[in-house]
């Protein structure tokens, strides 16, 4: 995944400075720019490990978290309200660099009070095993997380350990100068319910941009060479996990910033990452069937480009285009070259190449055109039927306000209607979100509602058949993946209520509750985003079946990432009117300019068809619309998205 910034170069926003575009003589004046990285070692200034250390080794109190980056991640800290009760290690802050390091890391369960430790685990400099308990909770337990932590009920049936005990006995070993290390140490300090003024964190030392965190299981393979964590074992052995956040830190030290910079982690997590996919597409396609790589990995905003990524799979990128498409001159100038002559070229060249950019065009009359509005009707049509649902039947007499209020749990509610064209009652319900519909069908099909067993449905039309793949596909969503949406709120809670209210829930980083535009108050749902993608499984699991201030909670994975509504209700304010047929009504206005530009959009529909029927299986396609910005107005661009499949349609 990778982001575009606005800009009139296309390709160097796509390749990023560091490529070097070749322009390359074809026949009929269709230009062909094919393009090679160029690696520059001062790009090692710009890695997030170097902005922060500087390049010069130094000793481990230079790596230790000040008292503002414990504050900044939620360290158990000595004064705070948070952390009334807490046990202090009785550690003071005289650390130097030749301070005993001692590797921490401890599993959880989650009781009725939160995250309590089930296992704790302490190993010193030489990796010896200083500490390996298991631990009984205070309270009842909720979910033993035995796939992560491998505790379950049985194992801790006898065991007598305490947190209490747990807490003596580290502040007996632990010297007066210790500095413990852990990855996402906050977390165990947090369950251990101490504090320690001396902590080096591996999830911050191996620093990223935009906030991001390496996991400790690509680590330790990556900068170690050793596997944690294996599939074939019953959750993480915390003892596994301490010794290596220990070799990590020492390693670090030991290295010193500028070899650990030149590792190049991200491309190392990127070509993982792709030899994870390439093996499980492998596993399932049948023999024959070739593969087109994909990324799940964003890289850095900055480096290493787009162009970067697609050199580890071993592809060389390829751009056919024509005048007037690329204002910096990158492609050659050909007034005769039309779309079809580059059609040619892409079915001569594009087989030959793992990744190529097609630039057709439609002239200039294309910014002036309406056709971006058939086009956002057609998405808004379809979202609008995915918002909607039917429920019945009822009986002659049923409560209206009960059908609301059950349905309303699911979240905000836009319209909800008596269909009496049937012959006992049915309900039409509009959300505004569409997670709202979606937890609807999901956990009222079949209830008792108003007195009634009912159905739950949506529309039963032709752009409803594929509903149930394009849900599948937005939960699958990397965008989505550590976002989880709770509905049931009460409106009398205020943002601050329900940030105490889920404290207890791990990584939870973002908290975003929607306000209706005009009342300013907030709607009954809102969305918890998490710092990693387990941590929003486990959440989800645990908040099913909440009750806050009298209210049952529910919850489901999100499905519409942010974009999608910021683009549609963009749409609606460029539109400048409300109403569902606005956009057919611009159609049948268009004058004959605009008839001839329909038939040149047909035309091009036709050219993109046959390129797209040359493609091999399982190539992933994309086609673009640039969105406008001119005196006449501002359109939002349109992106398109599919991966041809065995019988050359698209598969999403």
């Amino acid at each position: 995944r990778f982001t575009l910034a606005p800009s009139t170069n296309f390709p160097v926003s796509l390749y990023g400075e560091g490529a070097n575009l070749k322009p390359q003589n074809t026949p009929q004046g269709v230009t062909c720019i094919s393009c090679e990285c160029i690696t520059k070692s001062s790009d090692l200034q710009c890695d997030p490990i170097i902005q922060r250390y500087g390049e010069k080794k130094q000793g481990l109190t230079s790596y230790t978290l000040t008292l503002k980056e414990q504050k900044e991640n939620d360290y158990p800290i000595e004064g705070s309200p948070k952390c009334q009760g807490y046990i202090s290690t009785e550690c003071d802050q005289q650390r130097t660099d030749s301070s005993p390091l001692f590797g921490l890391d401890c599993e959880m369960c989650l009781t009725a009070k939160g995250n309590e430790v089930t296992r704790v685990s302490l190993v010193d400099a030489q990796g010896q095993c200083l500490l390996n308990e298991l631990v009984k909770p205070e309270s009842t337990v909720l979910n033993y997380r035995t796939r992560f932590s491998g505790i379950t009920r049985k194992m801790l049936l006898p065991v007598k350990t305490r947190l209490s005990d747990i807490q003596t006995r580290l502040k007996k070993i632990l010297p007066h100068d210790a500095v413990l290390v852990g990855h996402s140490l906050n977390s165990d300090l947090q369950a251990l319910e101490m504090i320690h003024p001396s902590v080096i964190d591996t999830s911050l030392l191996f620093a990223r941009n935009e906030g991001r965190r390496f996991k400790l299981k690509f680590l330790a393979k990556a900068v170690l060479g050793k596997e944690i964590q294996c599939e074939q074992k019953l959750g993480h052995d915390p003892t596994e996990d301490a010794r290596a956040a220990l070799e990590l830190a020492q390693f670090f030290i030991e290295q010193g910033p500028t070899k650990v910079a030149e590792l190049n982690l991200e491309m190392l997590l990127t070509a993982e990452k792709l030899a994870e996919v390439s093996q499980n597409k492998a596993a399932l396609q049948p023999q024959g069937c070739g593969f087109q790589e994909q990324l799940n990995e964003p890289p850095p905003l900055s480096k290493p480009c787009f162009l970067d990524c697609l050199q580890v799979t071993g592809q060389k990128p390829l751009l056919l285009g024509r005048q007037g498409l690329d204002s910096s001159g990158l492609c050659q100038s050909n007034l005769s070259t039309s779309n079809k002559q580059i059609l040619q070229k892409a079915l001569e060249d594009v087989p030959l190449s793992k990744f190529s950019i097609i630039q057709f065009s439609l002239g200039p009359e294309y910014l002036a055109s309406h056709l971006h509005a058939g086009l956002y009707e057609k998405v808004r049509s379809k979202l609008t039927d995915m918002l909607k649902i039917y429920a019945g039947p009822f009986e002659e007499n049923f409560c209206m306000k009960s059908v609301k209020k059950e349905f309303g749990r699911c979240g905000p509610i836009q319209s909800l209607t008596v269909v009496t064209e049937t012959f006992q009652p049915y309900v039409c319900i509009q959300y505004e979100v569409l997670e709202a519909a979606q937890l609807a069908v999901e956990s009222l099909n079949g209830a008792e509602v108003a007195g009634s067993c009912i159905k739950v449905q949506r529309p039963v039309t032709a752009a409803m058949l594929d509903c149930n793949v394009l849900i599948k596909e937005l939960e699958l969503d990397v965008e989505n993946e550590d976002v989880i949406y709770v509905a049931g709120l009460k409106k009398s809670l205020t943002e601050i209520d329900l940030q105490e209210e889920f404290s207890q829930l791990k990584d939870l980083e973002t908290l975003f509750l929607p306000k209706d535009l005009q009342s300013g108050k907030h709607r009954n749902c809102c969305f918890l985003k998490f710092q990693k993608t387990q941590s929003a499984v486990d959440a989800l699991e645990a908040i099913n079946g909440w009750t806050m201030k009298g209210s049952e909670l529910r919850s489901r994975n999100a499905l519409a990432p942010g974009h999608l509504w910021r683009w549609i209700s963009q749409m609606n304010h460029n539109s400048g009117k409300q109403g569902k047929h606005i956009f057919y009504e611009k159609m049948e206005q268009l004058s004959d300019s605009e008839q001839d530009l329909r038939k040149k959009v047909k035309k091009l529909d036709h050219h993109i068809k046959k390129l797209y029927r040359s493609l091999q299986t399982n190539t992933l396609c994309v086609v673009l619309f640039p969105g406008v910005n001119s005196t006449q107005g501002s359109q939002s661009g349109l992106g398109l998205m599919g991966i041809k499949d065995y019988e050359g349609r698209s598969a999403c």
